[in-house]
């Protein structure tokens, strides 16, 4: 009896509390009673951004009381206790620069809301869901034409990504408006700030040439991020996770807090290790970061200093196409032209298989210490105009260490050895290979809105680079006449990069017009001796004019139409100065973007389809080789194009089920391209006889899948609790310019699982459990690889020897985040 009792008392409570369920509609609009679409708005732990009309519902609330928390890029941050039961409705009025907002750092360099840019946000809560430990391009795998790739196969040490086709070298990337790709190889290297995702607010990724930005032209896209925004609240966090392979990633965030309403500090310490997918690809990476800044209703002044310490084992060189494929038929050939010659050598790579590294020795590894110090200021004048200013300077320095068997000593300047009757010109050695830079300069914007219909944006950097690049032997078996510390080879870089832009956006009824003017100045140049190259020297002096063009059309509150037009120049990188396959001075890339599209929001749906058309001049392709670090050879092709379409779009079907899909389809041709292939009178001798020359009408350009496509499907059985999964499908990539199937990449289609539950519990303000299960069908698959060969008039045909980097198979991450 008292179990029946007990029973119904707890089904009336569970009763009473499903009716107790309320929904909450927050309109958000600035104090001319203009909705403010796309805030981010935030109660309790439910999030999102409104729509056209500035409105946003959150549903199934009970009646306890919550935080409501509303922020817009400058506008004061709005804060406030809330319960559903109260109220169905409120609305929140935002006052722009109450006290200026941090977000102004990235507001010259970020597309607005409706600009006619293709773009994507992504924000703080979309990464902290996923933030595991695995790096930022694994982070932004859903976005349209995304495609990613890690050296050691689990998104952990080196990683890459190509968006449009275009890789890491055409990705222009700012922190803050302030430029983080490497002065001269183009690339961004997120291996050197480990764990970065945890210090960011926001990543905008802008595809195609995207709006004017510092540092580098984007030719494929642009990530502009911005770090964490100042807390009002004191608070703790200590994030921890584990998974496959060894891997670790421990973060420990603290934060002050407002303090006196004037001043406030964050600082972060990470630690992510992995032993990687790949045999030896391990990685210990460490990191801090630290902020402190001063916050009036009129002055920011913040100063941030980041750092990061990567020790990763080489895996660059990839895993040969008979150990991926099962077909050993090749694999003495590939043994041969790889140097192993040993029975041993041979049965290792037999029994890695597709985990298979070339290297061996204790200490292949990268070596580089990555420091980062910002000094930022932001002057809001009045409501219609504010002034930022920036210093920055970066401090690099490390090394690659290898072993060289049999290496010549004539080569590192070293005498030959006589022991009795023998000279020994060859030397089993030990080299390091330095890099040791500095990057400073200044950034600067200023933002004009005489009237709620037009706003003016002034900006542009000025930034130097000096880098040294030298090798030292620091063992030798016949150490000859060498001393540690002798440098076999030394050159200097120095690059200057100035830019000047000027935006205006004007909104005319249902039209909103943009255009923006950038002018762009570089000096580069390069002297000394290379560790091939001797008596190097390169000297360029490029000024560019970047015009961009827009409009956008507005069909109603919630869809808009957008087209615009835009023109880029960018210079080629070190390695198409120093190691051009065609032997050639590098020419600088033009290309000309046009950009349409349609968007389209509102509760249920949020819709973005558009379509590109990239047309290059003198593009700078990749040749499908590598050079002896990894990175890829280019030449410059006349004339190429990328044309496309791509849809970005979401349904929240009901409150439990929220489905997103990404499509990205495209050509990528070259017209008219002229292959040269090495020949060689036969095998034995290698007796190089000249070129022969293949022409191509049109042909796909290496590395640039023609279909991408993503999907997410989304379960919350309860606010607190959802499921995940997460597909990818990869069309097949072509490893050089021939688009021949048996140089490519298989297609692929990868699944993931990603649960997280969060609750507040024991006076503790959030509590994740986060769990993602990554390949949960155990597919062998690669994203990226490369190929090299020649022709022998002996055989008569050509040779060819394909590399992949396999990435991991069925593999888990379990994650536990405490916020106090």
């Amino acid at each position: 009896m008292l179990k029946k009792v007990w029973a119904t008392i707890a089904f009336c409570h569970l009763i009473m509390w499903s009716f107790a369920q309320h929904a909450l509609t927050v309109r958000v609009i600035d104090k001319d009673q203009i909705p403010l679409a796309g805030a981010t708005v935030k109660l309790g732990e439910q999030s999102g951004t409104t729509d056209p009309n500035g409105t946003l519902v959150f549903r199934n609330l009970t009646t306890k009381k919550n935080l409501l928390q509303v922020t817009y890029i400058g506008y004061q941050n709005y804060v406030k206790e809330v319960s559903a039961s109260e109220q169905s409705q409120i609305i929140v009025h935002l006052n722009e620069f109450s006290y200026v907002a941090e977000e102004v750092f990235v507001t010259a360099t970020r597309a607005k809301e409706n600009a006619a840019t293709t773009f994507k946000n992504i924000s703080k809560e979309d990464i902290r869901k996923n933030n595991l430990g695995q790096d930022i391009p694994f982070l932004i795998n859903q976005t349209p034409g995304v495609v990613v790739s890690s050296d050691a196969g689990a998104g952990i040490g080196y990683t890459s990504m190509t968006i449009r086709g275009s890789d890491n070298e055409r990705i222009n990337i700012t922190l803050n408006g302030i430029p983080l790709n490497d002065a001269e190889s183009m690339g961004s290297f997120f291996v050197n700030l480990p764990d970065f995702a945890s210090s960011i607010q926001s990543i905008q990724v802008q595809r195609g040439i995207g709006t004017s930005t510092n540092g580098a032209g984007a030719f494929g896209a642009s990530l502009n991020i911005q770090t964490d925004a100042m807390e009002p609240e004191p608070y703790a966090e200590l994030n921890n996770a584990f998974g496959s392979y060894n891997s670790w990633k421990n973060t420990l965030k603290v934060g002050t807090g407002l303090i006196n309403n004037k001043y406030a500090f964050n600082a972060r310490l990470s630690r992510v290790v992995s032993d990687g997918y790949i045999e030896r690809a391990s990685s210990n990476l460490k990191s801090f970061y630290v902020d402190g800044g001063l916050y009036t209703d009129k002055h920011i002044l913040k100063a941030t200093v980041f750092s990061g310490k990567e020790k990763t084992y080489q895996s660059w060189y990839g895993t040969p196409e008979p150990l991926i494929t099962g077909d050993y038929s090749r694999l003495e050939d590939y043994a041969a032209n790889m140097g192993l010659y040993s029975p041993e050598e041979i049965s290792r790579l037999k029994d890695e298989g597709r985990k298979y590294n070339y290297y061996t020795y204790d200490n292949q590894t990268d070596n580089y210490t990555q420091t980062h110090s910002h000094l930022q200021y932001t002057y809001a004048a009045n409501d219609k105009l504010n002034l930022n200013g920036a210093l920055h300077y970066t401090r690099g320095a490390g090394y690659y260490e290898e072993f060289r068997p049999d290496d010549k000593l004539a080569h590192y300047g070293m005498a030959d050895v006589t022991i009795g009757s023998n000279t020994i010109k060859n030397s089993d050695l030990v080299r390091r290979r330095w890099l040791d830079n500095h990057f400073y300069g200044l950034t600067y914007s200023a933002n004009y809105k005489p009237s709620s219909a037009l706003n003016f944006i002034f900006g542009g950097a000025y930034n130097q680079y000096r880098g040294k690049h030298y090798g030292e032997v620091i063992w030798a078996k016949y150490a000859s006449d060498s001393n540690l510390g002798d440098r076999y080879y030394y050159n200097e870089a120095d690059k200057n990069d100035f830019n000047f832009f000027a935006k205006a956006d004007y909104k005319l009824e249902k039209w909103l017009f943009n255009i923006d003017l950038q002018y762009r100045n570089l000096y580069y140049l390069g002297e000394g001796d290379d560790d091939k190259v001797k008596n190097l020297y390169f000297k360029d002096n490029l000024n560019f004019f970047n015009p961009k063009v827009g409009a956008t059309f507005f069909l109603n509150s919630n869809s808009n139409l957008y087209a615009s037009y835009a023109y880029a120049s960018k210079e080629p990188k070190r390695s198409d100065y120093v190691e051009n396959p065609l032997n050639e001075f590098p020419k600088p890339e033009k290309m000309q973007d046009i950009e349409a599209g349609y968007r389209f929001r509102n509760q249920q749906f949020n819709i973005g389809a558009n379509a590109y058309a990239m047309f290059y001049k003198n593009q700078l392709i990749p040749t499908g080789a590598l050079n002896d670090v990894g990175a890829a050879l280019r030449q410059n092709v006349d004339d190429s194009y990328r044309i496309g379409f791509e849809l970005d779009a979401s349904w929240n079907i009901s409150p439990q089920f929220v489905w997103g899909i990404t499509a990205a389809l495209s050509q990528n041709k070259i017209k008219n391209f002229k292959e040269k292939i090495l020949v060689y009178d036969n095998e034995n001798d290698w007796n190089y006889v000249g070129e022969e020359e293949i022409f191509y009408k049109s042909t796909t350009i290496a590395k640039s899948p023609s279909t991408v496509l993503s999907n997410i499907f989304t379960y919350k059985p309860t606010e607190e609790l959802s499921f995940s999964l997460l597909s990818k499908y990869v069309s097949r990539i072509y490893l050089d310019n021939s688009t021949a199937k048996e140089r490519s990449i298989d297609p692929s289609f990868v699944n993931n699982f990603r649960g997280i539950y969060t609750f507040s519990a024991f006076g503790i303000e959030r509590i994740d459990l986060n769990l993602a299960v990554n390949n949960i069908f155990n597919s062998k698959y690669e994203t990226t690889g490369y190929t090299w060969g020649q022709k022998f008039e002996s055989k008569g045909t050509r040779d060819y020897y394909n590399f992949y980097y396999p990435q991991a198979e069925t593999n888990f991450m379990l994650g536990l985040n405490i916020r106090f």
